[in-house]
């Protein structure tokens, strides 16, 4: 049996470098790729800050010879991503919103969930979800640590608390009676660094025959297609089916279900019980994609198998980027980004591009508009000052939602505007 802290450590600042897994604790040894040092990629600067000092981050990821999880070696707090600067509003993405009603109406029809059923989310931003959920009139209650989106989902009528998940939050909402049918968790398994905690929290948290829901972007899709930008501080581990299942599997839980999904590049949703309520199989999709991931070499850590592929593959993004802009530039055309998500930040501050490269970028998020992104201090706009200015190529830094925007923008083309898409490989799409 792997040994797992029970304690997660109290910290208000940086932790030095975590030389042991934040799962099982044995040693990291193995590097999986280095972007350099980066500010927080949520944090907006506003103007009356441009002049203050940011506070950079290793951003670095390893991975455990041991137990397979991905994670970076240095932990920002969380209390200096989530804080009143937090900018992300899930509701902002039209795609991403359809998918929530879709994951709402499929979750009713297979769990039967009705009105005497509870429903949960951690971490459920701007009630983007959970709203599809009141609407159909089963209770809900969302777990939000930051203010000002938690402020935005009640105003949708979504009853949240601002808290930060773990299991003594867990277990102080059973104390209250509240255990839920349904757990549903987004794109948050990876924004813990207090990951044993967190999983220990999700089985205190379920009933008896309740179930999780854990949708995460998916390691093997990461390396296989490059999507080195979604790599930030914001992310504290990245996950294969093997490695997830092995975290999960300690705290008495077992995956019954996986689904891969298309968002943010290539994600899984994985259906987690308690390994008593066995009238759930586990399917064959679990056992395939656990056959795929080590067929790719996700189990090979050595220094010929495919993470040390990764890392050369991303210097060479990085390269063929910054030679597109360059030449771009020096041609006299004009260059502006859309998009200002945490993976753009990643991509632009690991390249050393500013706004001698990108003039500006844009962004539908009115929270974001007006400011400036970290690190790289490019503007932010909102979307019509494309058709104001009439650049020559949009940078679309959110490129897992590339189709969206080319939809949404599409009349770019009636000056001779081009798209550019960075990921896995720079690409002018005409």
């Amino acid at each position: 049996m792997i040994a797992v802290p029970e304690v997660e450590p109290a910290t208000q600042g940086l932790r030095p470098v975590t030389l042991r897994c934040r799962h099982c604790e044995a040693p990291l040894r193995t590097p999986v790729v280095d972007l350099g040092v980066h500010p927080p990629c949520q944090n907006v600067v506003r103007e009356e800050d441009l002049t203050a000092p940011e506070t950079m981050y290793p951003l670095r990821a390893m991975v455990c010879d041991a137990c397979l999880l991905v994670q970076l070696d240095t932990d920002v707090p969380p209390e200096a991503i989530f804080s009143e600067q937090y900018a992300y509003f899930s509701s902002y993405s039209t795609s991403w919103l359809a998918h929530a009603e879709r994951y709402v109406s499929d979750m009713v029809e297979r769990f039967d969930l009705d009105a005497d059923s509870l429903v949960m989310e951690i971490a459920s931003n701007d009630g983007y979800l959970l709203q599809y959920v009141v609407k159909r009139g089963i209770p809900a209650l969302g777990i939000e640590p930051s203010a000002s989106v938690a402020a935005a989902a009640r105003e949708k009528g979504v009853d949240t608390r601002e808290l930060f998940f773990g299991r003594d939050t867990a277990a102080a909402l059973a104390s209250e009676g509240l255990q839920c049918d349904l757990l549903a968790a987004n794109n948050v398994l990876a924004h813990t660094p207090y990951l044993n905690s967190f999983v220990e929290g999700i089985r205190r948290i379920l009933k008896p025959e309740g179930v999780a829901t854990i949708e995460f972007p998916h390691l093997l899709r990461l390396i296989g297609e490059n999507q080195f930008d979604t790599i930030y501080h914001e992310h504290y581990s990245y996950f294969s089916l093997l490695a997830v299942e092995r975290v999960f599997a300690h705290f008495g839980l077992v995956l019954f279900d996986v689904e891969e999904l298309p968002s943010h590049g290539g994600s899984l949703r994985i259906f987690a019980r308690h390994r008593e309520h066995a009238a759930l199989p586990v399917t064959a999709r679990i056992h395939d994609l656990k056959a795929r991931e080590r067929a790719y070499g996700l189990d090979d850590t050595s220094s010929t198998g495919a993470y040390a592929a990764f890392a050369e593959r991303v210097k060479a993004t990085k390269r063929s980027l910054l030679r597109f802009l360059v030449e771009a530039n020096e041609a006299g055309k004009t260059v502006v980004g859309y998009g200002a998500p945490g993976k753009g930040n990643t991509l632009l501050n690991y390249s050393g591009i500013g706004p001698d490269l990108v003039a500006y970028t844009v962004d539908r998020n009115p929270h974001k508009q007006g400011t400036y992104l970290p690190g790289s201090r490019i503007p932010v706009f909102a979307p019509n000052r494309i058709r104001e200015t009439k650049p020559d190529y949009v940078l679309i830094l959110p490129w897992n939602l590339k189709r969206e925007i080319m939809r949404q923008m599409s009349d770019i083309r009636h000056w001779g505007g081009r798209f550019v898409v960075p990921i896995p490989e720079t690409e002018v799409v005409e």
